[in-house]
């Protein structure tokens, strides 16, 4: 199975309690549900409205079930941001 790097951006770094931990997942679906059970709570919360990189490519509406995850690979979690 795959291992790399989730970093945490803004919000979901202050709800993580870090700026980056390792995942082991397939998927991205995959990878959430472990940070999820990992950090039950807020950042659970902040997930929902975060959009997602992986390898410095964005998400957008695709399937997180679908979306595959390398090995040595990294999940950029982006909340929304504030501004203009």
């Amino acid at each position: 199975m795959p291992a790399g790097t989730i970093r945490y951006w803004a919000a979901a770094k202050a709800a993580a309690g870090t700026a980056e931990e390792p995942y082991t997942a397939a998927t991205l679906a995959e990878a959430l549900d472990a940070v999820r059970e990992r950090h039950p709570g807020e950042l659970t919360r902040v997930l929902q409205r975060c959009s997602f990189l992986i390898d410095g490519a964005p998400v957008g509406t695709r399937s997180h079930e679908t979306v595959r995850l390398a090995e040595g690979g990294t999940v950029e979690v982006l909340p929304p941001f504030a501004g203009g």
